[in-house]
Order: C-alpha cells, then structure tokens, then sequence
C-alpha cells in the first residue's frame, strides 16, 4: 500500500511491478541480474479521486501515455529493492505534486516606463532601417 497524502492510498493490486535488466555499462553483473524496476499505474482504472485523475491526465508528462498509464523506469541503484522503493517514490511525488494547490495568476500591466521604452525602441529601429534604404545619387 502506497500513502500519497493522510487522505488518499493507492492499493498493491493498482501497482504494477516488473522486474527489467538495467541498461547501460554496469561491470560483470549488469547483462545477468535483472535489478531494473517498470512500474506500470493504470490512472483512468485507480482509486485515485475523480478531481487529481483529471489533473494527472491533463500533465504533459512523457512518462504518461495516451492511455493514461503512468510508466516510470527505475534502474539508479544497484539492487532491485532500492530501486522498487525509488519507482514508487517518484510516482507518489507525481500524484503530489498534481495535488498541490496552483496560485492563481493575477494580470499585470505595464509600467508607464516600460511602454514609453518599448515605443522608443521601435521608433530607434525605424530609423536604423530607413537608412538602410539606396542612397540617392
């Protein structure tokens, strides 16, 4: 059982576990140990609260697929318990960063300076690119 906040767990049976070989350079283990971790979270099939599978579906995360499963490749440490217990901490630092309330963003205008720049600076530009025009003779 994975506890994302006091209020929302996530079951063993919505967890998919497998064991993968690690990829990469790794010495005289790495071609025969299978110490890699894929994790497989199904969002639209979980527990989760209708509210937080909305806002995970709608991350652009390219660990999310078009099916909405969360997929996260664990392969850091050397040994598969380690890097069991690193593939569901990531996925329970997606879920809470999905629950973390966004600020809301509040417009600002321009200052009276920063116009006055900005049309100064076009002005300038017009005139560097009115001489750039044939000379006449």
């Amino acid at each position: 059982m994975l506890k994302i906040t006091d209020d929302i767990t996530l079951a063993d049976w919505e967890i998919e576990l497998s064991q993968i070989r690690a990829q990469g350079a790794g010495g005289q283990n790495v071609n025969k140990v299978s110490s890699a971790v894929h994790l497989r979270f199904d969002i639209p099939h979980s527990s989760l609260p209708a509210e937080v599978k909305q806002r995970l579906l709608a991350l652009s995360d390219q660990r999310i697929s078009k099916d909405g499963v969360v997929v996260i490749k664990a392969q850091s440490f050397r040994t598969l318990e380690q890097n069991r217990e690193d593939a569901l901490l990531r996925l329970q630092q997606l879920i809470q960063e999905v629950l973390k309330p966004r600020k809301p963003r509040r417009p600002t205008r321009p200052t009276r300076s920063s116009q006055r720049k900005r049309v100064d600076e076009k002005t300038q530009k017009g005139r560097i690119k009115a001489l750039r025009g044939k000379v006449p003779l």
